[in-house]
């Protein structure tokens, strides 16, 4: 017998002591499990099974709109396709018939890359998944995740496998308010579940993943998303030996038909509540199931009046104009969006004529190049970051370029191969920043883009309130200056919210409150951000108050009141916005061209009898009709800015013989006509204007010898500029 333990050894416990421990442990998980497997039953269908409603509010409390009509009508496994069972296998169970109810590997794993960032993941079976769709709710508490646990033993036990796959495709929900795969297939393709071809069953397992945004009739922007999804549920089946790969690689993406919306969501009201769930899906609110499963009371920050105005100025100024004889006509689409910028609430949204009509949210949609109301980012990076023109002149309004049709850009004294066009082919020959602003001059833009530098631009546009991964934004090389990415109308509404705001970014919200009974839901904190310094934000407002009041938006001046913006045409002409601000409300406003069978973005040339669409005809019309109409009996309100030192206006206008800087290197004469005018009804001003002033004649330092090679992302060789705006997509004005 050894004898009494002591020092050190006393602290450690013996191998008694951890034996007893562990089987001590042991037994109570194995009681536990044993008196969860008694005592939790198999519960009747739960409320989700017969859906509520969800109410929507205006910010004044009145109804908006009130969704929970649930579309289902259950069908036997016997009625679904093998091919379409296996394609929801593949995509959600692949192991379904052979293993167990649970997969506790699994629920560790997805509990783990949901802690450590790597996405939200459920890590349940199609068993757990069904009992949770049908028995219990969508909460996400240890409660619910413990009664699922044991119902799905228990169900595993006494159902057989083929009446649990069954339920769960007659309970899953596919989107478009479509439960359970009759009502998908009925939704999506306008036929019965038992017709569903294998590659249409493959897409319909694709939604089950994130149902609302693999929806490309909402969401065509998703589309390489989708795409992906699609493929590796066929690449499962292939893989499970459920299709061979010839079969496989005849498969053709199926199109879908046009969704119908719910009929208490018609109008605006379907844009809005689309809008709201996508708001608190996105910022982790309430996610997609949790909210279907219905109950909750949700308080907008849309102003009934603000959102009845912007819809009668679209229709004043668009919509009313539009006649069917005309082809162009049955193209025409409209977003907009409106945000505070003091508080950051969305207090209107403009989506379409009608939810039930057209179905693509036209102030949410990523899809639609946003050309010159971009330069506005490029210009307030560059002040923000202190850059200079190639030969080292601080960028300020008064920096003199090269407005040259089709000149060469430069970066280090060497060509990028990055020559756009201006609109219509005009030159102008050296101009300032300011003037170039107000006839949105593509040329100096390009080579205000190189002289900050790509990264800088992107990374201002972001912190300005463009998301990142938007579409484009990433991709593109020197042309991001000029508005190739495809962020929505809303976010480019936040953008210039920052810009009323002084350059303090705070994220928008569409939510003021919900509440679910007596509970009320917490909201995502919105913290307010420095996205660029104060004098950078109100230097960019100083130049875009010129394009009001004498450049491409003049149209704007019909709000009557002082009045900040940027006209915008997308690529032959396919989309036409404004976005501008007053000191109280930043709005954008865009015109886009969609054909209205294929869904291809189509030109406007001849929309509502105008030969051309422009950002300086309909959209800044519908933006001065709405503006007026938001802050009517409200004060009148000037500007307080604080301008970058240089900034300020002074009065001789640059003649065409001045020298240049090696920025603004080229040949042309100048011209006055300014781009993107607008050749429409223009409103009468009826408020304060500034004078345009211009700046004095600049003394250009001499080229210094570059010191360091090249460090942009741009190619070295000069191409033929035809070639190059065809593959690029250059050649449009703002």
């Amino acid at each position: 017998m050894s004898g009494p333990r002591t020092g050190w050894r006393r602290v450690i416990p013996t191998w008694r002591t951890v034996l007893g421990t562990g089987l001590l442990f042991l037994l109570l998980v194995v009681g536990g499990m044993i008196a969860g497997y008694l005592l939790v039953g198999i519960p009747p269908a739960n409320s989700a099974a017969k859906a509520q409603s969800n109410i929507y509010l205006y910010s004044d409390g009145s109804e908006l709109a009130h969704d929970g009509e649930v579309n289902r009508q259950n069908v036997t496994l016997s009625q679904i396709p093998k091919s379409v069972q296996q394609a929801v296998l593949a995509a959600e169970d692949r192991d379904f018939y052979s293993e167990s109810a649970v997969d506790p590997a699994a629920m560790v794993r997805a509990a783990w890359n949901t802690l450590t960032g790597k996405g939200k993941q459920s890590g349940s079976t199609i068993t757990q998944q069904y009992v949770k769709n049908y028995y219990l709710g969508q909460e996400q508490t240890l409660t619910r995740k413990a009664k699922e646990f044991f119902i799905a033993i228990k169900l595993d036990r006494e159902v057989s496998k083929d009446n649990i796959l069954e339920g769960y495709l007659n309970s899953s929900y596919y989107g478009r308010n479509a439960y359970g795969i009759q009502a998908a297939a009925r939704s999506y393709y306008g036929r019965d579940a038992e017709q569903l071809t294998t590659a249409q069953g493959a897409y319909l397992a694709s939604l089950l993943n994130a149902p609302s945004a693999y929806d490309l009739t909402a969401h065509p922007e998703n589309r390489p998303r989708v795409l992906a999804r699609w493929h590796y549920v066929l690449d499962g089946m292939v893989k499970k030996k459920w299709l061979t790969r010839a079969e496989r690689a005849a498969l053709e993406f199926p199109a879908t038909r046009r969704a119908k919306a719910s009929p208490g969501l018609s109008g605006q009201r379907g844009y809005l509540v689309e809008a709201v769930k996508n708001y608190l899906s996105d910022h982790h609110v309430l996610d997609e199931d949790t909210l279907r499963g219905g109950g909750y009371r949700i308080t907008t920050t849309i102003a009934r009046k603000r959102q009845n105005a912007f819809v009668k100025a679209v229709n004043t100024r668009v919509m009313d104009r539009l006649d069917d004889s005309r082809k162009v006509d049955r193209y025409v689409r409209a977003g907009g969006a409106s945000i505070d910028p003091a508080s950051g609430r969305v207090v209107a949204l403009y989506g379409g004529i009608d939810y039930a009509k057209q179905y693509v949210n036209g102030a949410t949609r990523r899809d639609y190049q946003v050309g010159s109301t971009f330069k506005p980012i490029v210009f307030a990076s560059a002040v923000a970051h202190g850059s200079t023109t190639q030969d080292g002149t601080r960028i300020t309004p008064n920096t003199v370029y090269d407005g040259t049709n089709k000149r060469m850009t430069v970066s280090h004294g060497r060509p990028t191969g990055f020559a756009p066009a201006n609109e219509d082919d005009r030159s102008y020959g050296p101009i300032t920043v300011t003037e170039a602003t107000d006839k949105s001059v593509n040329a100096v833009y390009a080579q205000m883009g190189i002289d900050v530098g790509p990264a800088k631009v992107k990374a201002t546009a972001v912190g300005l309130g463009i998301p990142a991964h938007t579409p484009s934004l990433a991709s593109s090389q020197g042309a991001v200056s000029l508005g190739t990415a495809t962020p929505s109308v809303l976010d480019m509404t936040q953008v210039y919210a920052t810009f009323a705001h002084h350059g303090s970014h705070r994220p928008y919200t569409l939510v003021d409150k919900v509440t679910k009974g007596e509970e009320e839901i917490e909201l995502p904190e919105r913290e307010e951000t420095r996205a660029v310094p104060r004098a950078a934000a109100d230097t960019t407002t100083a130049i875009l108050r010129g394009v009001v009041d004498g450049g491409t938006g003049t149209a704007a001046q019909g709000a009557g009141r002082p009045a900040a913006g940027k006209t915008g045409t997308a690529e032959e002409d396919k989309a036409a916005w404004f976005a501008g601000y007053t000191p109280e409300l930043a709005t954008v406003v865009a015109v886009l061209g969609q054909n209205p069978e294929s869904a291809a973005q189509e030109p406007l040339y001849g929309a509502g009898g105008l030969s051309r669409v422009n950002g300086g005809d309909y959209p800044a019309q519908i933006w001065a009709d709405y503006t007026a109409a938001a802050l009517e009996g409200r004060p009148v309100r000037d500007f307080d800015l604080q301008l970058e030192a240089g900034a300020e206006p002074s009065s001789p206008e640059p003649s065409s013989s001045d020298s240049l800087s090696p920025s603004a290197s080229g040949s042309g004469s100048p011209s006055t006509d300014p781009t993107d005018s607008p050749t429409g009804p223009v409103p009468p001003t009826a408020g304060p204007t500034r004078p345009t002033v211009t700046p004095p004649t600049p003394t250009a330092p001499t080229e210094p010898e570059p010191t360091t090679p090249p460090t942009n992302d741009f190619p070295t060789v000069q191409p033929q500029s035809d070639v190059l705006e065809r593959q690029m997509g250059w050649g449009w004005d703002g």
